[in-house]
């Protein structure tokens, strides 16, 4: 359990940066999410769980 705090932590972390280093290039962003389709929200979402569970397995080997 205290690992997967640990991981949880550095992703929050990680997840922050963007929105501490550049707020207003964030909300840009996030506005051009809102406009993707739901479908292409989907296959990048996939494409991100795969990568990090590449990652995750590499990490652990």
């Amino acid at each position: 359990m205290d690992y997967f705090l640990c991981v949880l932590g550095m992703v929050m972390i990680i997840e922050g940066v963007p929105y501490f280093a550049a707020p207003d290039r964030m909300k840009s962003w996030m506005a051009m999410i809102m406009e993707m389709t739901p479908g292409t929200l989907r296959r990048f979402g996939l494409v991100m769980m795969v990568v990090g569970l590449a990652l995750v397995y590499l990490g652990r080997r």
